[in-house]
């Protein structure tokens, strides 16, 4: 049983609507290269290095070299297909990959003819929360949660099956498609999508099939944005200290414990423990069948928590 990912990260991510409704089909780990590198955004720079234990700690998941070396290779053969009123454009996303040897990090360089898609955001973006979209491990929830993001506010958009196929890259120029039967593209993309998303995200997301004749034809995407509890904010306590107590309780410590250890912990001691009793987990050097009583444990012998008799 592994304890919670450590560091939830609020961040959002403003990703060009041109992109969300992109005609592309990336892999998982390609997108998370992708929104790693649209949460680093700044301000006309295009050479962004991105570390592997970030994406780990957000995300929960080991990476490798080889995973990321697989993942920029496909990002740098396959062509990225967008349409405007004005234009059809194919491009590719970014210029070079450089891969950092001994730091566990790479470099990557978006390509100056990417560059507005990437920038130019003033009036035409979709924030999207980067933990939520990382934490979806299917491709098409990450696909299809970036694509509800962009209608959140209208709370209903319908699509074409086969445009929203093609957005998903599972229609390709020559028209082969895949899942064609509507039972498959339900149960292998629809069904997953709307789960991890409704469990991950901010998003809750149903959708709804309709015929054209006697085919499916129609599909509308019903999106509800899910109400989190708000941190109330004491203004006779520190604000840190606060925010460390809210986040130890979504570990399962009670409003009280929370209290106690924020008082007295360093928020970044607690950062560490949690990584470490992740790693030992999963390289199976610890079982924990209990995680927030295992936790109560290390605060008990610590002498921050009393040990009840």
């Amino acid at each position: 049983m592994e304890l919670i990912d450590v560091n939830k990260d609020d961040k959002l991510v403003y990703q060009h609507n041109v992109i969300t409704s992109g005609r592309y089909d990336y892999s998982a780990c390609m997108l998370d290269i992708l929104f790693m590198v649209l949460s680093c955004l700044e301000k006309d720079k295009l050479e962004y290095t991105i570390h592997t234990h970030d994406i780990e700690v957000i995300t929960g998941r080991k990476w490798n070299y080889k995973q990321l070396r697989d993942a920029t290779e496909d990002i740098g053969s396959r062509m990225f297909e967008i349409e405007t009123p004005e234009k059809y454009r194919q491009l590719w996303l970014f210029e070079y990959v450089d891969y950092n040897k001994g730091s566990g990090s790479f470099t990557i360089k978006i390509n100056e003819t990417a560059k507005p898609y990437f920038f130019d955001l003033k009036n035409n973006f979709t924030a999207l929360q980067l933990k939520s979209v990382l934490n979806c491990s299917s491709k098409y929830a990450k696909r299809l949660y970036a694509i509800a993001c962009q209608w959140r506010s209208v709370r209903t958009k319908r699509f074409e099956i086969p445009e929203l196929k093609k957005m998903l890259g599972l229609i390709d120029k020559k028209g082969n498609e895949q899942f064609e039967r509507i039972s498959d593209f339900k149960i292998k993309v629809l069904d997953i999508a709307r789960k991890q998303i409704s469990e991950n995200t901010d998003i809750e997301l149903d959708y709804e099939l309709k015929k054209k004749g006697r085919e499916f034809y129609w599909i509308t995407l019903h999106i509800n944005s899910q109400k989190f509890k708000q941190l109330e904010i004491d203004f006779e306590k520190p604000i840190n200290v606060q925010k460390f107590a809210s986040k130890l309780i979504t570990y399962g410590f009670s409003q009280e414990q929370a209290e106690i250890i924020a008082a007295i912990e360093k928020e970044k001691n607690f950062d560490v423990l949690i990584t470490e009793l992740n790693e030992k987990i999963r390289q199976r050097k610890l079982k924990i069948e209990n995680s927030v009583g295992y936790l109560v444990g290390v605060y008990q012998k610590k002498g921050i928590l009393t040990i009840k008799k």
